[in-house]
């Protein structure tokens, strides 16, 4: 792991998606694995307006979303196909045909899940992996006890990942307590992964994730056993490391030496 900590969660923000701009400027058909929610927001944002400069810079990609909910259209709000299109798809350009995502509304989510699984490896694995980190350390929707060497599957969601993503839905609607997502293993295929994990609300589990032992309990963990995985955090999310100083020696500033 390389342990990269920014005065805020805009520098870590921006250093992501720097990177994501690098390797598709040094790979113009990389295979990008990517990821939801409000913490990549700012990276989607800086992603729009590096398109801007450079509109043909995306037009080899092809991308893998981690997961999405069991039982929502592509077309529903909530969905993460609704979340890509808005954040970076619609910008982007993107031909449907290069995007993928699980489909939620699959009559058949296990033969959806398989099929996902080897749509992955038919394009040749993910070249660069994006990460978000859950409070309870899980990655994509892969919730503690996961199997760390998991593919992708149906996955049941904690009360806890079900509470913090109700407020993304009315009152009236239920939210999904299920999901497909890319396994631990399919995630650590990856040939190379960028997590990014802002807030204090993230410092146990990004703790657990860098210095606690390598277990389900941290779903994240298994990160350790990659060669190539860049942890981005800002000095919120890094309160409880207690290697910190070591790793701001290696890397002041987040720098890349």
């Amino acid at each position: 792991m390389k342990i990269l900590i920014f005065p805020d969660a805009q520098t870590a923000s921006l250093e992501t998606a720097r990177r994501i701009m690098t390797r598709v400027a040094t790979m113009p058909k990389a295979v990008l694995g990517l990821a939801t929610g409000g913490t990549m927001e700012p990276v989607y944002t800086a992603l729009r307006s590096a398109f801007a400069q450079h509109p043909m810079a995306f037009s080899g990609i092809t991308t893998f979303n981690l997961d999405e909910y069991i039982g929502l259209h592509p077309d529903h709000p909530q969905s993460y196909h609704c979340y890509m299109k808005k954040h970076l798809f619609a910008a982007l350009q993107l031909p449907v045909a290069r995007t993928h995502l699980p489909r939620g509304d699959a009559p058949d989510p296990d033969a959806e899940s398989a099929r996902y699984e080897d749509a992955i490896l038919q394009a040749g694995g993910i070249d660069l992996q994006l990460l978000g980190l859950g409070a309870n350390g899980h990655i994509g929707f892969n919730e503690p006890t996961s199997s760390l060497t998991s593919r992708t599957r149906i996955k049941t969601l904690t009360r806890s990942t079900v509470a913090a993503n109700a407020r993304f839905f009315s009152e009236d609607e239920r939210v999904p307590d299920t999901a497909i997502t890319m396994g631990i293993g399919t995630i650590l295929d990856a040939k190379q992964i960028l997590l990014l994990a802002t807030g204090a609300a993230k410092k146990d589990a990004v703790a657990k994730m860098i210095e606690g032992p390598l277990s389900a309990a941290c779903p994240a963990s298994a990160l350790q056993l990659h060669r190539h995985a860049t942890i981005l955090v800002d000095e919120a999310a890094a309160t409880d490391l207690k290697l910190r100083v070591y790793y701001e020696t290696v890397h002041p500033s987040g720098a890349d030496k």
